[in-house]
C-alpha cells in the first residue's frame, strides 16, 4: 500500500470515525471494518456525536494518529469550509462529507455524489435523459450533480416549497441542466426514466401524490435506509414498478471513502476491490 505525499507516516495507531448528531444509527462503523480487515489493515473506525457548532473545536483538537473522517448530517458544510482542498464534487454541492486528513490540512470530498451514481448503475441505468428529484434538501444537491454527470439533461424537482428549489436551479445553469420546478402533483405528471427521492424516511405524501409520482416515475430509487418500505416506495411497488432503498447509494460512497482514506485518490481503485465490496454488501445486510 502507498501513500500520498503529504499524508501522516503513521507508526502508531491508524484512527478514523464517523461524526454528526445524531449519530448512533450510523452503519459506517460496520462498513469501514469489514472493508478494512479483507485489506488487511489494522485500523480503528469509531464514532461520535459531534455538533455544528463543536465541530471546528473538536477538529482542532485531533493528533497525527487520525487519518480521516466520515461526516454526515448536520457537519457536511461545516466540513467544507474547514477543508484547505476540495474535490470538483464537493466544489459544486458545497458539502463535505469525507475529509482526508495531512499534515497540509484537511481535504475535502463528497463521495454522495459517486454513491448515487453507482447505485443507479448496478439498477441497471447506465444513462438518463429525463429524471425526477423528490425534495430540495442538501441531499437533492447530490442527486442533481449525479444525475447531470449520467447525463441527464432535463430534470425535474418536485417539492413542498417550490421556492426552495431555487438554489437547485441555479446549480443546474451552471452545469448546464434543464432544471424546472414543481409543487407536489394533483394531475398526470410527464414521464422521467428515474426517481431519486431525498425525503426523510417519515415524511407525509398524500396516498394520490405517491401514485401520481410512481406512473411516471421509473425507476425509484429513495435514499432512506432505515425506514423501508417509504410512502413512495409502497407507491411504486402497488403499480409494480422498481423501487430501490439507499442501502445501495450508502454502500458505494462508503466505498470510495475507503478509497480515499487507503490512498488519497477517489478514483484509484482498491486492491481486490470486488472482494472489499462483497464484505461491506455483507456487513449492510446482515449488520
Amino acid at each position: 500500500m502507498h501513500s500520498e505525499p503529504g499524508l501522516w507516516v503513521l507508526s502508531g495507531p491508524t484512527r478514523l470515525a464517523v461524526w454528526g448528531d445524531p449519530i448512533a444509527h450510523s452503519r459506517s462503523p460496520q462498513l469501514h471494518a469489514a472493508a478494512y480487515a479483507v485489506l488487511g489493515l489494522a485500523w480503528e473506525y469509531g464514532r461520535r456525536q459531534v455538533t455544528a457548532s463543536d465541530f471546528d473545536t473538536v477538529l482542532e483538537s485531533l493528533d497525527e494518529s487520525w487519518r480521516g473522517l466520515s461526516l454526515t448530517y448536520p457537519l457536511k458544510s461545516a466540513a467544507f469550509d474547514a477543508a484547505q482542498g476540495l474535490d470538483d464534487r464537493a466544489r459544486l454541492t458545497g458539502a463535505v462529507n469525507t475529509l482526508l486528513l495531512s499534515p497540509a490540512g484537511p481535504r475535502g470530498f463528497n463521495t454522495d455524489v459517486g454513491g448515487l451514481i453507482r447505485a443507479v448503475q448496478e439498477h441497471g441505468v447506465g444513462q438518463v435523459e429525463r429524471a425526477r428529484i423528490i425534495g430540495a434538501g442538501a441531499t437533492a444537491t447530490s442527486a442533481l450533480v449525479a444525475l447531470a454527470e449520467l447525463g441527464a439533461g432535463d430534470v425535474e424537482i418536485v417539492a413542498r416549497r417550490v421556492e426552495a428549489t431555487a438554489p437547485l436551479i441555479a446549480l443546474g445553469v451552471r452545469m448546464g441542466l434543464a432544471v424546472h420546478a414543481a409543487p407536489f402533483p394533483d394531475a398526470a405528471m410527464g414521464s422521467v426514466a428515474l426517481t431519486i427521492a431525498t425525503l426523510p424516511g417519515d415524511a407525509a405524501i398524500p396516498d394520490a401524490a405517491a401514485a401520481l409520482l410512481a406512473a411516471s416515475g421509473g425507476l425509484l430509487l429513495d435514499a432512506v435506509y432505515g425506514t423501508w418500505p417509504t410512502p413512495l416506495a409502497r407507491a411504486w411497488e402497488r403499480q409494480g414498478l422498481p423501487a430501490h432503498s439507499g442501502l445501495g447509494m450508502l454502500l458505494h460512497q462508503a466505498v470510495l471513502q475507503v478509497r480515499i482514506f487507503v490512498s488519497g485518490d477517489v478514483d484509484e481503485a482498491l486492491p481486490d476491490e470486488p472482494l472489499v465490496l462483497d464484505a461491506m454488501r455483507a456487513a449492510v445486510v446482515d449488520g
